[in-house]
């Protein structure tokens, strides 16, 4: 397969950082972005500390400018790139009646916009180039109805039909899209009486890393 150029996005902490290890110890290129600057530079030492090529870019996914201009940097730094996994992903844990447009706006924003965003500034080049993937981390809630949760869902089951649509325009050239739909992982968006109660049933963030670069890896 050879060395690629890999953006992890959502790449701080959880599932994203042990995605970018993942493809790191591979031997590719990462690139790694999200808000938090001290998260995303203790990663790349780590990465680098090993051996591995990896580069940092802070990239708030909301917002189109910080998208294209960490895409823009990704490129100068790296070139092409060869795989997205929009990991990115945020949720509130409330009833319908208890979320507020705000919860909305953020959830949506970060989970649904945030990928359309980042797909839509690594496409152009991978139908010029006829080769690429696109990998989305989702959630069983995109097709399972959770309390408190409808939000989260609304946004997973967005971007899960609209990457569904998207592969069928692109996979005439060669462009790959894939969806990961996990259960529950133990990451820092559960709150701390959850993971108390629950974390024994969860799943690792490496489970989801190994099989996301099992994916990537396949002909």
């Amino acid at each position: 397969m050879g060395q690629k150029v890999i953006w992890v996005s959502g790449a701080s902490s959880g599932i994203g950082r042990e995605i970018a290890k993942e493809f790191s110890k591979a031997g590719h290129k990462v690139a790694v972005t999200a808000r938090r600057k001290n998260e995303l530079m203790k990663l790349v030492k780590e990465i680098r500390s090993e051996g591995g090529t990896a580069s940092a870019f802070i990239c708030n996914v909301m917002s189109e400018l910080s998208v294209k201009s960490a895409f823009k940097k990704i490129t100068e730094d790296f070139g092409k790139v060869d795989c997205l996994i929009n990991n990115a992903g945020t949720t509130v844990f409330k009833s319908f009646t208890d979320t507020n447009v705000s919860d909305y706006d953020n959830v949506i924003g970060t989970n649904l916009r945030g990928a359309f965003l980042c797909i839509k500034s690594v496409l152009p080049e991978m139908l010029k180039r006829k080769n690429g993937h696109i990998i989305n981390v989702l959630s069983v809630a995109a097709n399972t109805a959770f309390e408190n949760s409808s939000v989260y869902a609304a946004s997973k089951a967005g971007l899960l039909a609209m990457s569904n649509s998207l592969r069928a325009e692109v996979r005439s050239n060669k462009i790959k899209v894939s969806n990961i739909l996990p259960g529950a992982v133990e990451t820092e968006m559960w709150d701390k009486k959850s993971l108390e109660q629950f974390s024994h049933k969860m799943m690792q963030p490496k489970d989801i890393a190994m099989i996301v670069f099992n994916i990537f890896s396949q002909p």
